[in-house]
Formats: C-alpha cells, sequence, structure tokens
C-alpha cells in the first residue's frame, strides 16, 4: 500500500486547497452571475447567495490525486465523466437548464464510465451466490445506478452543508470498507474526495457564505456512485448490493418518498417542492443547524450499518436490515412523513425511556 505519510499529504492537500479556494471561486460565481435566490417552492435561506461552489471540491480533489497519482485502466474516464458531470452542473447554475438538457449531460457521464468497461456485473445473495449480469443488462443497470446516485444527491441539497456533509459521511464509510478490502484505488479517490469536502465545508456549513450549487451536487453523486461501483460491487458479501444503498439511507428514501409523493399528488418528479426531509424536520419545529445535524446523525448511524454489513455472516445480515430499516421509520416519523405526523415507533420507545 502507498506510503501513509503520502497519503496523509493528499488528504491535508485537498482540504488546503478547497478551503483556500472556495473565496476563489466565490468571486468567480459573482463574476458569472451563478447566484441563488430565495423563492417559495423549496428555497429558504435569506438573500442571494453566491452558488457553483462545487467547483472547489473538484478542484481540491485533483489537487490531491496529483500528490498520489494513482493509477487505473478506468481512471481517465472516470475524471472525464467527473468532469462532463460537473459541467453539467455549472451550466444549470449559470442557466438553469431545462430537465431533459441536465438529465442528457448526466447520462453522457454515465456513458463516458461504462464504455470505459466500469460496470455493475454481478450481485450475491443468499442461497444463489453470485448472479452475473449479461452485458446489456450491466449497461443499463450501471448507467440507472450513477443517475440514481447523483439526483438523489442533488436532491437533499437544500439545506446549509446537507450535501457536502453527508456526502462526507458516506465518503468516509466507502473508505473504511475500501481500506478492509484493500481496494486501493477506492481509498486514493474517497481520501481525496473526503478532504476536499471537508474544506468546502469551513464555508458551506450554516450560515453558509457560498453554495455548492448542482455544479458540486450532481458531481459529488457522481463521485459516490462511481467509488461504489469500484469497490462495494466488487466485495462478495452477502446482500452485496444493498451495502451501497445503505451508506447513502437518507438521500435515497428521500428521492423515493419524492417521487411517490409527487406522483400521488399528479405533479412532475422533477417538480421543487418543500416536501423533502430537510424541509419537513424544520416544518416540525427543529432549527435549520438542528436539521442538518439530525440526518448527519442518521448518516453516520448507516454509515456504520453498512461497515458492519460490510462483513457480515447471513444471521447478523437479516438483523443490520431489520435495524436499517427501524433507522428509516424513526428518521420518517421526526420528519412527519409517516402519515398524519403519526410516531408509533417514537412514542413507544419514549415510554420505554421514561419506565
Amino acid at each position: 500500500m502507498m506510503n501513509v505519510i503520502v497519503l496523509v499529504a493528499a488528504f491535508v492537500v485537498s482540504l488546503a486547497v478547497s478551503f483556500f479556494s472556495t473565496p476563489l471561486v466565490k468571486r468567480l460565481a459573482i463574476s458569472l452571475g451563478a447566484v441563488d435566490k430565495p423563492d417559495q417552492q423549496r428555497k429558504t435561506h435569506k438573500g442571494i447567495k453566491t452558488s457553483m461552489g462545487g467547483l472547489a471540491i473538484l478542484i481540491g480533489a485533483v489537487a490531491g490525486l496529483l500528490i498520489i497519482r494513482p493509477e487505473h485502466p478506468q481512471l481517465a474516464a472516470i475524471l472525464l465523466g467527473g468532469v462532463i458531470m460537473m459541467a453539467t452542473g455549472m451550466l444549470d447554475d449559470l442557466l438553469e437548464l431545462k430537465p431533459i438538457m441536465k438529465l442528457l449531460g448526466q447520462v453522457l457521464a454515465a456513458i463516458t464510465v461504462v464504455a470505459s468497461g466500469l460496470l455493475i456485473d454481478k450481485i450475491t445473495l443468499p442461497f444463489f451466490g453470485i448472479i452475473y449480469f449479461g452485458d446489456m443488462n450491466s449497461v443499463a443497470i450501471t448507467i440507472i445506478w450513477i443517475l440514481a446516485v447523483t439526483n438523489a444527491i442533488n436532491l437533499i441539497d437544500g439545506l446549509d452543508g446537507l450535501a457536502a456533509g453527508v456526502s462526507t459521511i458516506a465518503l468516509i464509510s466507502i473508505f473504511i470498507m475500501a481500506i478492509a478490502d484493500e481496494r486501493l484505488i477506492v481509498v486514493y479517490l474517497t481520501l481525496v474526495l473526503i478532504g476536499s469536502c471537508i474544506g468546502f465545508l469551513f464555508h458551506n456549513f450554516y450560515p453558509a457564505t457560498i453554495f455548492m450549487g448542482d455544479t458540486g451536487a450532481l458531481f459529488l453523486g457522481y463521485a459516490i456512485a462511481v467509488v461504489s461501483i469500484l469497490g462495494l460491487f466488487k466485495n462478495i458479501a452477502f446482500f452485496s448490493f444493498i451495502i451501497p444503498i445503505v451508506v447513502i439511507a437518507v438521500p435515497m428514501f428521500d428521492t423515493i418518498f419524492a417521487i411517490v409523493r409527487r406522483l400521488m399528488n399528479k405533479q412532475s418528479i422533477g417538480m421543487a417542492d418543500k416536501g423533502h426531509i430537510h424541509y419537513r424536520l424544520m416544518a416540525m419545529g427543529y432549527s435549520h443547524r438542528t436539521s442538518v445535524l439530525i440526518i448527519y446523525g442518521f448518516s453516520i448511524f448507516f454509515g456504520i450499518m453498512a461497515i458492519v454489513f460490510n462483513g457480515a455472516t447471513l444471521k447478523a445480515s437479516v438483523l443490520i436490515l431489520g435495524a436499517v430499516l427501524l433507522g428509516i421509520q424513526i428518521i420518517a416519523e421526526l420528519a412527519g412523513v409517516v402519515k398524519k405526523g403519526q410516531q408509533p415507533l417514537l412514542n413507544s420507545i419514549r415510554s420505554l425511556l421514561t419506565k
């Protein structure tokens, strides 16, 4: 494995470059007119905020990679896909692209990865073992996965520091599993991304001075999707396909709930609203900062569950899956997502604690 000193240096460089480049990116965004204005549909911040801050995350990550200089047959395609995804986000921050144009940019980035041969080609199931997909199925599943994760992170980017923090927690979880599985390329990529996100969070946590915008949200979603393909989908743990989903359980649940909610209300699934978990937490009376910290807490819980899941036996995997479902139920009750704001599980827990 590469010298630990080099890895630490790459992390520090990523963090520092991201931190110090963010004010420069802010000036660039202002000059280009990349600003985020509050509205009645879903944006709760006061006053006009600079967007496009995700560019600093990319700059920091690239700086860290220049220290490590990793080698991997698909690395060039991965980086190109990341640039395409970020460019799509930047154009959206600047021009407010139509949903179809935004989707086309995401698909192009995903196809770039798939064309390099990086695919989700198998899953592991209890009693069935490893199940391999055919070429066409692998291509379709990989593209869908990249689009799903990318948009899940994009949708949860609604409060100061939320998407950057949730992404950092997910990347740390993947980093730990990559060390255990000795997947060096995943270790390298997640390490510089973690450092870069932390550097940006100094400016982005509540009260934020800059937003990452779609520039950052699309890029981080893409990055999480790709590193999970490189690492998490390559192991042979029971229910292996569930592990990457658990890592980002909060944004995934929020996305699924948003789709169901909009379909039931006969709305476009791409329509913006204030029904997301973070907005509902604030509607339940939690402050901006507290709402973000609650989601951080659940993200850490799900990250730990994914790490334990990664090396668990079949029986333990079932128990962990049960814990994950309970976690989703609790955050749903906290956010008032359960019908009529009911909190059956939370009330039961409160009753046990007060006895």
